[in-house]
């Protein structure tokens, strides 16, 4: 009977892997362990042409936003800049912060711009050089995001896509995903404890481990929302196909009338 469960469990997994082969079109797929192509350039706010693997000497939170962007990108910018404040870690020593434009049409004049309204909410005197604002061609935004799972898909002008802080150590290696959480009493943000935690793990190369891969397969991200919302679909799909191999091996396992 162990033997059997242990089977089952294995098609269990089985089956989440060949949905979580399937790319996704929006949304995160963790990619924890993986590297960073820090090989590639990308204008940075003052028109600068820089290669990121000077930006990430050291520690780096890595976030994807658009600085047009009408939706869940303020927010997200406007918690980093709250985190950063309310943090004992300190900007430019224990970690950078890069923050690159999914928008391939956004240009640097752009991304100063939104880092000057960033910057301007912030008690604390940061190194700017610290914190980056990027805007680079589709193929380098692209050859980055995927390396790191993060898919977005534009609509018009605009964009649909999740919001999340990725963590990487000095050599580009992705450590951890930070996603931000909203309460009725705190609003959007992210809890400066979980962002202190993931920034020492990034300085260890310390993979966090971490369910997703089966939270991933449960929950599919709904842009609309903002929000990761059950995947009855795929549940259901994966019930079934349990329930007609244990039936499969109930009728093998059967006893057979011998007559006579």
């Amino acid at each position: 009977m162990i033997k059997i469960f242990t089977f089952l469990f294995i098609i269990f997994l089985f089956s989440i892997d060949c949905y979580a082969e399937n790319k996704i079109e929006v949304g995160v797929d963790e990619k924890l362990g993986n590297y960073l192509p820090l090989n590639i350039y990308f204008f940075d706010e003052d028109s600068n042409y820089v290669l990121l693997s000077d930006l990430f000497n050291k520690p780096t939170v890595l976030a994807f936003v658009y600085y047009e962007c009408p939706g869940i990108c303020s927010p997200l910018l406007q918690s980093i800049a709250e985190v950063v404040d309310n943090s004992d870690l300190v900007l430019g020593v224990d970690y950078n912060i890069v923050v690159v434009s999914m928008d391939e049409t956004e240009l640097p004049y752009q991304a100063i711009k939104r880092k000057n309204a960033i910057i301007e909410l912030m008690d604390k005197n940061i190194p700017l050089r610290s914190w980056n604002f990027l805007t680079g061609d589709l193929r380098s935004i692209r050859s980055l995001s995927d390396a790191a799972g993060f898919y977005f898909k534009r609509e018009g002008k605009d964009f649909r896509h999740a919001g999340c802080l990725i963590f990487t150590d000095s050599n580009g290696k992705i450590t951890r995903y930070l996603f931000p959480g909203y309460s009725q009493r705190h609003g959007f943000g992210i809890l400066p404890f979980d962002f202190k935690i993931a920034v020492f793990e990034a300085s260890e190369s310390k993979v966090t481990p971490t369910i997703a891969r089966v939270l991933q397969f449960c929950f599919s991200y709904d842009p609309a929302g903002r929000t990761y919302v059950l995947n009855l679909t795929r549940i259901f799909g994966v019930i079934i196909i349990l329930f007609l191999i244990m039936f499969f091996i109930y009728i093998k396992l059967k006893p057979k009338n011998v007559s006579g």
